[in-house]
């Protein structure tokens, strides 16, 4: 199957940003041989890679290192910036525990119980998980603790939500509708609500990573796959969405492309930096 063609002419980028799940991951966590084959083609042309995700740096640390990157990567929604060849952050914006206590009660009482989990700040921070909430990523470690305000002893980057009934779409509308300045609400994923500190987005890490690598947006080219992608691809010179993507994020997006059990990010890539 053949990808449909862009809605708009591109050359060739200086930066790569992609979201991992969904988008260059596969469903098992792995990058596929065409993918790696596809980024270092484009590293030889010189460009730049850029993982922006919503996966907080502890998360992203193992498959930076199976991508074989040095560089930075955008974690945590866009609230963290990361230097894999330092193993620090060089930016970090955390979500105010109050805040996020205040919104996950005004959450409540619109739609009853939610289960949340929280992403502690640094680059060990642990993801936190009370009872009743369930990891939308099986291989992603977790400590669960037995009461929520043990989910606020330590600095937080985002807290993660999950409803009994209410889909993602319906939990997230309403979680934007009463938290008002509190917070940012994005969904990231299936199963995957989050509230994270106000005015941060994708955009906002990719542009500070971009300024810090001397590049800017026009000469970027962003794929992705969720809702939170949206910012990105409004700051981007170009946006792909996977051929599984959000309706949302499609209807802003430059080009759809194939999956990314498909290799969809490769076959833009090599369309791009083809010899």
């Amino acid at each position: 199957m053949a990808a449909p063609s862009p809605r708009s002419p591109l050359s060739r980028p200086a930066l790569i940003a992609t979201d991992l799940d969904g988008t260059l991951l596969r469903g098992d966590d792995t990058v596929s041989a065409r993918s790696l084959a596809a980024l270092a083609a484009a590293a030889r042309a010189g460009a730049r890679h850029l993982v922006v995700t919503g996966r907080p740096a502890p998360r992203v640390r193992p498959l930076l290192a199976a991508l074989g990157g040095t560089g930075l990567a955008v974690c945590a929604q866009g609230a963290q910036v990361y230097d894999a060849a330092t193993a620090t952050l060089l930016w970090s914006v955390r979500l105010d525990r109050e805040l996020a206590e205040t919104a996950l009660g005004k959450i409540e009482a619109e739609v009853g119980q939610v289960h949340a989990a929280a992403d502690q700040d640094g680059v060990d921070g642990l993801t936190l998980i009370e009872a009743g909430y369930r990891m939308p990523h099986p291989t992603l470690p977790a400590v669960r603790v037995e009461r929520r305000e043990q989910l606020w002893r330590a600095p937080i980057s985002k807290v993660l939500l999950r409803h009994d009934r209410l889909s993602d779409d319906e939990l997230a509308a309403t979680a934007r509708s009463v938290v008002g300045s509190l917070a940012t609400v994005t969904m990231s994923g299936p199963g995957t609500v989050e509230l994270q500190p106000c005015g941060i987005t994708k955009a906002t890490g990719l542009a500070l990573a971009a300024e810090h690598l001397g590049l800017g947006r026009a000469d970027t080219i962003a794929f992705g796959d969720m809702p939170n992608d949206i910012p990105m691809f409004q700051w981007a010179a170009h946006g792909v969405a996977m051929a599984g993507a959000h309706p949302e994020l499609k209807a802003v997006a430059d080009e759809v492309t194939l999956s990314n059990e498909d290799d969809g990010v490769a076959l833009v890539l090599e369309r791009l930096f083809a010899p």
